[in-house]
């Protein structure tokens, strides 16, 4: 494998791990770590959350590559807006938690739903890995590759801040009151983030104008 191909490649592999932690996939995946009781357990979250992803990017980004495509501007911004809506429902869903499980049930259903939450987010990043990956790579199979790696990026970087993210709510959990009012906030900013960039997008950037000509 070249040089060149290989700073290509390590070059992904930090861009992953910065894409982690933007604003919109930090504060998603906060509220999973807000109710877990264990540092483990709000770690793991963080790596199903890039291992979903990584699944959205790879499977659609590979299949436009493939057909030399893309996603339409409109399409791409409806699926962003998609994101604002799972943060509000995050938020508020956080917000009137009124109790914590330490049940291995809960476990496994933070898990699956922290892979959801990157599937979301996978789709709606898809328009823009496809550009940067064609952008990057000559042939289709160092497209994969690229994808690849800057899943791994993700996953390292996701499972950092959500590892640093667990740890206010792991350390107050025998703290009722701290920590409800820590996981209500969390849900708070969620759900007020949310509709800010459902506003942005909407009303700044002009989806709603697209969708209501």
């Amino acid at each position: 494998m070249e040089i060149s191909l290989l700073s290509v490649l390590a070059l992904g592999l930090v861009l992953g791990i910065k894409h982690a932690i933007e604003p919109d996939h930090i504060i998603a995946v906060s509220t999973i770590a807000s109710q877990s009781q264990k540092l483990s357990r709000a770690s793991l979250a963080g790596v199903f959350w890039g291992v979903g992803h990584t699944m959205t990017l790879f499977i659609v980004g590979m299949v436009l590559i493939i057909l030399k495509n893309d996603i339409p501007e409109s399409w791409a911004m409806s699926l962003e807006f998609l994101v604002g809506i799972m943060l509000v429902y995050l938020g508020l869903s956080t917000f009137f938690a009124w109790k914590q499980s330490s049940q291995h049930q809960h476990a496994r259903h933070s898990y699956i739903k922290s892979m959801t939450i990157g599937f979301i987010h996978g789709l709606a990043g898809s328009a823009a890995m496809v550009l940067l990956t064609m952008s990057t790579v000559e042939h289709t199979w160092q497209g994969a590759v690229y994808i690849a790696i800057f899943g791994i990026g993700t996953c390292i970087g996701m499972l950092a801040f959500t590892t640093i993210l667990g740890i206010p709510f792991v350390g107050t959990k025998n703290k009722l009151t701290l920590n409800r009012s820590l996981t209500r906030f969390t849900g708070a900013v969620s759900a007020l983030f949310g509709l800010y960039y459902m506003y942005n997008l909407g009303v700044n950037e002009g989806l709603f104008s697209i969708w209501f000509r």
